[in-house]
């Protein structure tokens, strides 16, 4: 923690992979997580038991939370609206929300309550460590004093954090959900379309590795390689028939052929040939 950071009492609320990496961030930054809730006992229990000094909070129902400096509600999007309905925070609690699709607005109903939203843009799995100063920190609040103490806790955790108001933050979700959960699906494919074939995925990594770099080199689009950009009709009848027996597999991969193509259409007359692939 940074030597003019300030220390917060904090308390989770969500005790899913958000809470489970950004409890023990919060508190090797320096902050008192004093407690955390959840749907489930259990739940609470597993997070605060990583979080030293941190405790569940047995009430089940959100109508006794304890006062704290700052209240992160870590659950997923649907289920934000709900804990803001059922708790009974104290008055003019400060309680910021992780969820990158969600608006401000949606702390609008809540006169009483200083609304804020603290959106790490990572992907959270139990068996990933996450590098927070390497992850972007979103941050946005209804009044620019709150703002200010979400920027510190933020700057606290990491060295990239912005200010991005909600139609700029909705935005870089979906770009996200395209990047990273769609990706992930593709690499999923290419996968299991390996096992079939009594391969290992682990031929494709060179080719993952090389395709990500270049993607983070320069534009995306620049580097775009393969039979749709080449109009190489011969091999994309050929992928369509392999598919065959995966409809839905053959369905993503002729709307991407399709996509890959009319971007192309736009692209300038004087762009390069794309190397082979």
């Amino acid at each position: 923690m940074s030597q003019t950071a300030v220390c917060r009492q904090i308390i989770l609320l969500g005790a899913g992979q958000v809470a489970r990496h950004l409890g023990p961030a919060l508190r090797q930054a320096g902050h008192a997580v004093t407690h955390v809730w959840s749907r489930t006992h259990a739940g609470a229990a597993a997070v605060a038991a990583e979080v030293p000094g941190a405790k569940p909070i047995t009430s089940l129902d959100l109508t006794a939370l304890p006062v704290a400096d700052l209240y992160i509600i870590c659950v997923p999007d649907g289920a934000v609206a709900a804990v803001l309905a059922s708790a009974r925070f104290p008055a003019a609690a400060l309680v910021a929300h992780t969820a990158g699709a969600l608006p401000l607005a949606v702390f609008e109903p809540y006169a009483s309550l200083r609304g804020g939203v603290l959106y790490p843009l990572q992907t959270f799995s139990a068996s990933r460590r996450i590098d927070w100063p390497a992850v972007p920190m979103c941050v946005e609040a209804t009044t620019a004093a709150d703002q200010d103490v979400l920027l510190q806790v933020a700057r606290s955790l990491s060295q990239v954090v912005e200010v991005v108001a909600t139609p700029q933050r909705q935005t870089l979700h979906v770009a996200a959900v395209f990047a990273c959960n769609f990706t992930n699906h593709l690499f999923g494919i290419g996968h299991a379309l390996l096992q079939e074939a009594h391969l290992p995925f682990a031929l494709l990594a060179p080719l993952i590795r090389e395709t990500v770099d270049k993607a983070l080199a320069q534009p995306p689009f620049t580097a775009q390689t393969g039979p749709a950009v080449r109009h190489d009709a011969a091999t994309l009848e050929r992928h369509q028939r392999m598919l065959e027996a995966h409809a839905g597999w053959q369905q993503i991969y002729n709307q991407l052929t399709a996509s890959i193509q009319a971007q192309q259409m736009t692209a300038a007359p004087n762009k390069q040939e794309p190397l082979r692939l």
